[in-house]
């Protein structure tokens, strides 16, 4: 059986999902990050996660979507979990090109466990990573991984995902994301 016409509760999400959908999905992801990081207060850590959770969420599509169009197998990018250590090393083997305090940043969000810090525990906010650097870090990824070609057609499906025009803030003449998302 396809993992087409495999009842919905044996596929696992995104198995079919090409890689310019999964970029797209991630831009989608790093469009919201832009507009909940204007939604943070200055002073309250907590206020941020929100922004945190998503724009690590998008950094991981970035990742896997540099990974998927390398060639590695969707079943080995899963089986990587959360860790972006792993996954940007093995990007970087596979040609994607990181500034050393992205690398290293990612190898501490991992370390640090932020992801499930940002999802369970408020009471941890204060000792993730700035904000700024996780927002750099996520700028920097979508800005050198490319969207791929998709190899079949736009589906006509009306909910399907729209590619997402993002500006960053320093492109944005209000200092925050614009585009179509």
């Amino acid at each position: 059986m396809d993992n087409l016409t495999a009842s919905p509760s044996r596929v696992y999400p995104g198995e079919a999902a090409e890689p310019c959908a999964i970029w797209d999905l991630a831009q989608h992801y790093r469009a919201a990050a832009h507009l909940l990081m204007d939604q943070g207060r200055k002073g309250n850590p907590l206020s941020r996660a929100p922004c945190r959770l998503v724009a690590i969420q998008a950094i991981e599509l970035y990742l896997n979507v540099f990974l998927l169009a390398a060639g590695v197998e969707k079943k080995a990018v899963r089986g990587l979990q959360h860790d972006l250590s792993e996954r940007s090393a093995r990007a970087t083997k596979a040609g994607l090109t990181l500034r050393r305090k992205t690398a290293d940043h990612l190898a501490q969000i991992t370390a640090s466990r932020e992801y499930l810090t940002a999802r369970y525990g408020p009471e941890m906010t204060t000792t993730l990573s700035q904000i700024n650097r996780l927002m750099a870090t996520l700028d920097e990824l979508a800005k050198k991984v490319p969207r791929p070609s998709c190899e079949t057609p736009p589906s006509d499906n009306k909910e399907a995902i729209a590619p997402c025009q993002v500006q960053v803030a320093s492109e944005h003449s209000e200092g925050s994301p614009g585009g179509s998302c």
